[in-house]
C-alpha cells in the first residue's frame, strides 16, 4: 500500500503531498537518525520511524498527521493511522511484562512473542468516548487544560474497566462538567493513534445540572450556538463531524 515515514506526530510527504517511494524512504533512512524500520505484509506497509527530521531530502516536508487525514480518503487514513499505531506499540512493547525477556517477532501474526514463557503480545487499543451535548438548540464545548491552543471541543475521556461506552459518557460528563444527560446516541468512530485510542462518538441531550468544571481537566466550558462556534477541531476529526452534525 505504501511507505510511511513518521517522526513524533508528523508524517513525511513530498512537495505534492504524496507518500515517499521506497527509494526515497531508503535515502531518508540513510541521512536521519531513526528508531525503527519494520514491514507488515498483511497491508503491505513499510514504516520508518525517525528520531530526527533534520536531514530530509529537499522535496520532502514533515506534516502533522492530524492534517493528513483532512485531505485524504478513509482508506488512506486507515493505513497511515495503522502505521503510526503499530510504530507506537512497537516502541512501548519491547519486553515481556511477565518475565522481562526481550520480545521477538511473531512468525505469522502482527504480534510479538516472549521466547521464554511464550506469552503473545498484540497491539493495544484504548477505547475512548467523545460526546456532543445539546440543550435548547445550543451545544456544549469545552477548552481542555492539556491543550496549548484556545480550541473548544467536545467532552471526551477513556472508558474505564467494567464500563459500557454509554456509562463512560455519563460519568465523564458529570465528572468534568457536573451535568447529567439523556438520550445518549452512538454516531460513529475514529482511530486516533496518539498513541492508541479508538474514539467512539456520541450525542446526548442535557437533562439536569449546572456547569461545575473539573479544573484539572477543563479550563472553560460554555453553551454555544452551532452556527457561531469558537475555534474548534479541524475538518476530518470526529469532533468536527459531531459539532457540525455530519453524522
Amino acid at each position: 500500500m505504501g511507505c510511511y515515514v513518521l517522526c513524533e506526530k508528523d508524517i513525511i510527504l513530498d512537495k505534492d503531498g504524496n507518500l515517499p517511494e521506497f527509494s526515497d524512504l531508503q535515502k531518508i533512512k540513510d541521512t536521519n537518525a531513526f528508531a525503527e524500520y519494520f514491514e507488515e505484509k498483511q497491508f503491505d506497509l513499510k514504516v520508518l520511524g525517525l528520531r530526527t527530521k533534520d536531514n530530509l531530502p529537499q522535496d520532502f516536508n514533515a506534516v502533522p498527521l492530524r492534517l493528513y487525514f483532512n485531505t485524504h480518503t478513509e482508506d488512506e487514513n486507515f493505513h497511515a493511522f495503522r502505521a503510526q499505531s503499530l510504530f507506537n506499540w512497537r516502541q512501548s512493547e519491547q519486553y515481556c511484562s511477565c518475565c522481562g525477556a526481550k520480545l521477538e517477532e511473531h512468525k505469522t501474526l502482527t504480534a510479538r512473542v516472549c521466547p521464554e514463557c511464550r506469552r503473545e503480545f498484540f497491539p493495544k487499543i484504548a477505547p475512548c468516548v467523545i460526546v456532543l451535548v445539546n440543550k435548547d438548540n445550543k451545544i456544549l464545548l469545552a477548552r481542555h487544560t492539556y491543550r496549548n491552543q484556545d480550541i473548544y471541543a467536545c467532552i471526551a475521556g477513556f472508558i474505564e474497566a467494567g464500563e459500557s461506552a454509554e456509562h463512560a459518557v455519563e460519568r465523564e460528563l458529570f465528572e468534568e462538567t457536573g451535568l447529567k444527560v439523556k438520550n445518549i446516541t452512538y454516531r460513529g468512530s475514529q482511530s486516533w493513534p496518539f498513541p492508541n485510542q479508538l474514539m467512539l462518538g456520541f450525542t446526548a441531550d442535557y437533562e439536569s445540572g449546572e456547569l461545575k468544571l473539573q479544573k484539572e481537566e477543563i479550563a472553560d466550558a460554555k453553551w454555544f450556538d452551532p452556527d457561531n462556534c469558537p475555534a474548534s477541531p479541524k475538518p476530518g476529526s470526529i469532533a468536527y463531524r459531531l459539532i457540525h452534525k455530519l453524522y
